[in-house]
This record gives C-alpha cells, sequence and structure tokens, in this order.
C-alpha cells in the first residue's frame, strides 16, 4: 500500500445536503480551534447567532437544518472550523476543493474573501433566496445523458457527483414531476436535504445583486492552490478576484467528479474530507486511483447519527494519523 509520507493532501469540503442534526456538535467545548472558529462564523450573525448555535446543538431544535437560515450558516461554520481545526494541527494542504459551498468555504481559508466578507455574503444569499420559488435538488443513480430526456420546465443538472451519481434541480412541481418519471421508469432516485433550487435558473434573478455585493468586498487570489468545481481546474488570481465567477455559482452546475478525476490524475492523493458526514469521501472511494491503492481518504468526521463521543474518537484517529510523533513518521499509519 502506499503510505500516507508519499501523497500529497487534499482539504476537501462538501456542500448543501451534507447537514444532519448535530453535525460535530462533540467537538463543541472539547476541541478549542473548532469551538473558537465555529464561534466566529456564527458570531458574526448577529442577532441570529444564538437561535442558530441553539438549533446546532439541540436535540429538538426549533428551526430544522434544512431550514435556509439554519443549513448554509451551520454548515459553512462547521466545513470551515474543521479546516482551521486540520490546520492547526500543522496540516498544510497541497490542494483545496469543496463542492458547492465547500468551494465558499475553502476559498475563504485560502484567503480569497475575509471571513467576515464571507459570512456577509453567505447571509445575503440566504435572505435574497427567499424571493425564488421553492424548489430541491434530486440525486439519482444515471449519467448526465441518460437524463437528457428528463430536463425542461427549469429542471436541469446541477451536479455531476460521479460516474452515475447525477444531481437534478429545479422548483417543486416540475421536479416532482420529474420524480416520478423517473420511479416509472425503473431510476433510483433520492431527494436532498435543501429546500432551494440551487445551481438551477431559478436564482438567475439573484445574480446581478449578489455580483455587486461581492464587487464591493472585493475578492483576492488564493494564497494556497484551489482547485474550483466548476471549472475543474486550479482557480486563476482572475477568476478568484472576478465577481461575475463567483455570483454564477449559484446557476451553474457543480462538476464535482470531473475535477476529482483531474486532479487524482495529477499523482498520489490523500483526499481529507473536512466537514460533516462523508459524503465526498463515499464519492472518492469510488474512483479507481482510491481503489487501486494509489491514492486514500480520510474523512475526519463520522457519518450522521453517530453521537458526540465519535465525534471525538473520529478526530482522534485522524489527527494520528496526519501528525508525526516523535521517532515515528505518519507513513507509519497507513489509510485506505
Amino acid at each position: 500500500m502506499t503510505l500516507l509520507h508519499r501523497r500529497s493532501v487534499v482539504l476537501m469540503f462538501p456542500g448543501t445536503g451534507a447537514q444532519h442534526p448535530g453535525m460535530a456538535a462533540g467537538l463543541y467545548g472539547h476541541e478549542p480551534v473548532f469551538t473558537d472558529a465555529v464561534d466566529s462564523v456564527l458570531g458574526l450573525l448577529g442577532p441570529e447567532c444564538e437561535a442558530a448555535r441553539s438549533d446546532w446543538l439541540a436535540g429538538d431544535p426549533a428551526e430544522a437544518l434544512d431550514a435556509d437560515s439554519r443549513s448554509a450558516p451551520l454548515l459553512f461554520a462547521v466545513a470551515y472550523a474543521m479546516g482551521r481545526l486540520a490546520e492547526s494541527w500543522g496540516l498544510r494542504p497541497d490542494v483545496y476543493l469543496g463542492h458547492s459551498m465547500g468551494e465558499f468555504v475553502a476559498a475563504t481559508l485560502t484567503g480569497v474573501f475575509r471571513l467576515e466578507d464571507a459570512v456577509r455574503l453567505l447571509w445575503e444569499r440566504v435572505r435574497m433566496q427567499r424571493t425564488v420559488p421553492a424548489g430541491g435538488m434530486l440525486a439519482v443513480v444515471a449519467t448526465p445523458d441518460e437524463l437528457a430526456p428528463y430536463l425542461g420546465d427549469g429542471v436541469v443538472v446541477g451536479a455531476v457527483n460521479g460516474p452515475r451519481h447525477t444531481v437534478l434541480s429545479g422548483c417543486d412541481e416540475p421536479l416532482r414531476a420529474v420524480a416520478r418519471r423517473l420511479a416509472a421508469d425503473g431510476l433510483t432516485s433520492r431527494p436532498l436535504a435543501t429546500r432551494t433550487p440551487f445551481h438551477s435558473p431559478a436564482l438567475a434573478p439573484l445574480r446581478e445583486r449578489t455580483e455587486s455585493l461581492i464587487r464591493e468586498l472585493g475578492p483576492t487570489a488564493p494564497r494556497k492552490p484551489l482547485y474550483s468545481s466548476y471549472t475543474t481546474r486550479p482557480l486563476s488570481p482572475g477568476e478568484a478576484a472576478d465577481p461575475a465567477f463567483w455570483a454564477g455559482h449559484p446557476t451553474a452546475p457543480v462538476l464535482f467528479w470531473p475535477t476529482l478525476e483531474r486532479i487524482l490524475a495529477d499523482g498520489e492523493r490523500l483526499l481529507v474530507e473536512a466537514g460533516p458526514g462523508q459524503s465526498l469521501s463515499v464519492i472518492a472511494r469510488g474512483h479507481e486511483a482510491v481503489r487501486s491503492g494509489r491514492s486514500a481518504v480520510l474523512p475526519l468526521l463520522p457519518g450522521p447519527g453517530a453521537g458526540p463521543g465519535e465525534d471525538r474518537r473520529s478526530i482522534r484517529a485522524a489527527r494520528a494519523r496526519l501528525t508525526p510523533r516523535p521517532g515515528r513518521l505518519p507513513a507509519d499509519l497507513p489509510v485506505s
């Protein structure tokens, strides 16, 4: 098996749909770097801060985590804090990679956006999204080509996550009609945990206002290598500083699998997932480079429902694999 120290590190951040009740809550108050980073994000929400924190930590939240006022800030806060925690161990990723909102997290960690600007933009988008028609996203076991006959009436391919893992997005009624057709034709699908038709034309009316705000914030070139899941390549300084590039994300498809293929073709990689659950790890394990042992996957957190104790155990195990001890290289602990 290829050992850890021979692999370059890719730090991955999941996007909308990865949130779940109690995500990473077992680390809050136990891991100081994580706790401080979460508090830094939530503290920028103003009056919503305490309510968001309470719903995140509560067993029975007043506002469901699928609501946009909870899913967006809490998912961002947890992923950002996990990135900061991993970096605090001395981890120096060779590549940052995000899926949908995860790319926004990666952009903040690599210096494209200041944290206060990122949270402001995130919260403004939440407010603006409330003006678009209700909708959702549907994960389908099929290729984009196979799904071509089902597209139309605002239903589009919102993400390509694997060879036969495609996400459709659209407004409620058209998307429900597509789900019925898929079922009738024997194609497996499931709805994602979102009430917004991300990566679809439904969000196009928000683009101009979003671009204006981003221009005011003034994004800059990343200080570390950042791959974009919208272009499948490293983000150039010009793209990173272009407000139109970021404003276009809500209506553009996420090309995660083609981006992952390009990254894994460049050499031996260790894919470290920093965020709730293991959605990106599951996808990556299906790639030939991982199945062959040339590259490897290491999620920092357990899957949904594991509990606070398992959050802490998982972090301890990941830290041991990523951090050298006196007299021992990290390579003494192989990963798969």
